[in-house]
């Protein structure tokens, strides 16, 4: 899996920028500010149609500007794709591939697999339990077109059955349909619980091993994964906590309020661990994602690293960079740093000055 260029208009601070991207590892460096990270999310924008950052559509057009384009050229099985993105600020984006426009934007996961790893997920660990759900669920969308099928669902009957419990408050004869909605948000989370549960079994075969090697053989890291509620227990509960949700006009228990928990000799590191612990778990966290990827999908993920080597010391950048081997890497930095020069092979180099891109030739 490769992606092969890709071409930009009004995107960010990029009026037009088109861009060939080597299968090996590709250096974009610059000061901050200049565009780097722009590249990179539309790049994971045109794998998952989300920004990294969980920005809005209207956020990532120019400046002035009412729409933009994104057009991605891929390479997957000897089968080439080509996926165009149609950002508009005041109307629904548009999705095309191979020229043929998608009704559903869960009809483009999968044909590229993106793993993106950025400062923000060195703190996946301490930070709150959304950002461990949200690890879970873009992984699973990619890999999984029930689980997307699943979670899309849920969240649409979570969605009404908030409304619902704002409404009953006005017409308290409502409250007789809420059992329907119950059962449907039961019906998705359910699945969606199995599914978790499942995805971090064979994500803790895949990270026990890597976290051993990282730490030196001194620690033995275990992924735990804590659902809110039991799936056999869901609708009883529902039920039981019916009061209490119309009180707080919102769904107090489900699938959306899951966390992960990061255990070292059984200790929980969000909350006793030390830093250094909590960064070398997140960095097994990717590595393991990356593992797991390749062994779903039998083919090598694209791989985005967004100025997380400055965030590493050299233990742990030596060993990011021996495991990323075969994989097709795009690198953002503010240097061209000496580690970068003496550990890693750099096939294609590029230069980031005010949303402009300068290819440099590599020595």
């Amino acid at each position: 899996m490769i992606i092969e260029s890709i071409q930009l208009n009004n995107f960010r601070n990029y009026n037009n920028l088109d861009i060939e991207f080597d299968c090996g590892t590709n250096i974009f460096y610059g000061d901050n500010a200049q565009g780097k990270t722009n590249i990179l999310e539309s790049i994971y924008l045109s794998g998952t149609t989300k920004s990294h950052k969980g920005s809005k559509d209207r956020e990532m057009i120019q400046f002035h500007e009412d729409e933009s384009h994104i057009r991605t050229k891929i390479k997957k099985n000897q089968v080439l794709y080509q996926i165009d993105i149609h950002l508009k600020k005041n109307k629904p984006k548009g999705i095309a591939i191979n020229g043929i426009p998608i009704k559903k934007a869960s009809e483009l996961f999968g044909i590229i697999n993106i793993v993106f790893f950025s400062p923000e997920d060195l703190n996946i660990i301490k930070n709150g339990p959304q950002e461990r759900r949200r690890f879970i669920d873009m992984e699973l969308c990619q890999l999984d077109k029930i689980y997307l099928y699943n979670l899309s669902n849920y969240n649409k009957v979570l969605n009404q059955r908030n409304k619902l419990l704002k409404d009953i408050s006005f017409r308290p004869e409502l409250k007789d349909t809420i059992s329907i909605w119950d059962n449907q948000l039961y019906k998705f989370g359910f699945e969606i619980i199995s599914r978790r549960r499942e995805f971090i079994l064979n994500l803790n075969e895949i990270i026990f091993k890597i976290h051993k090697k990282l730490s030196g053989e001194k620690e033995d890291l275990v992924l735990k994964y804590e659902p809110n509620i039991e799936k056999e227990l869901f609708v009883e509960s529902l039920k039981k906590n019916l009061d209490r949700d119309l009180k707080l006009k919102t769904t107090s228990i489900g699938p959306h309020r899951d966390d992960l928990l990061f255990l070292i000799k059984g200790i929980d590191i969000r909350k006793y661990g030390s830093q250094g612990q909590q960064r070398t778990s997140a960095l097994s966290l990717k590595l393991a994602e990356i593992e797991l990827v390749k062994k779903v999908i039998s083919d090598m993920p694209v791989l985005l690293l967004d100025d997380v080597l400055s965030e590493l010391d050299s233990k742990r950048q030596n060993y990011l960079l021996k495991n990323i081997d075969n994989i097709q890497t795009l690198i953002t930095c503010t240097g061209l740093d000496e580690f970068v020069k003496n550990r890693f092979q750099i096939n294609k180099v590029f230069q980031v000055v005010e949303g402009k891109v300068f290819h440099k030739e590599t020595e």
